[in-house]
């Protein structure tokens, strides 16, 4: 999942189930601040900050590494 199809995910379902950007924040844990710049694709969030907005959201987030062979 490309970051702007995941920033989508998290906005769709923060929408879905009517929560703010301010409620999300406070049930997250996560600045304020750090989410508006998330959310407007200005951000470079952190695992553990991506985790805490999944979890607030009932979201389960995976990731997958891609090892690179020479």
């Amino acid at each position: 999942m490309h970051s702007e199809d995941l920033i989508e995910a998290i906005k769709t379902r923060r929408d879905n189930l009517d929560v703010t950007q301010e409620m999300l924040a406070d049930l997250s844990g996560v600045g304020l601040r750090t989410l508006k710049q998330f959310e407007s694709g200005k951000g470079n969030p952190t695992l553990e900050t991506l985790n805490k907005l999944g979890n607030a959201l009932g979201m389960e987030l995976s990731y997958r590494v891609k090892e690179i062979t020479k």
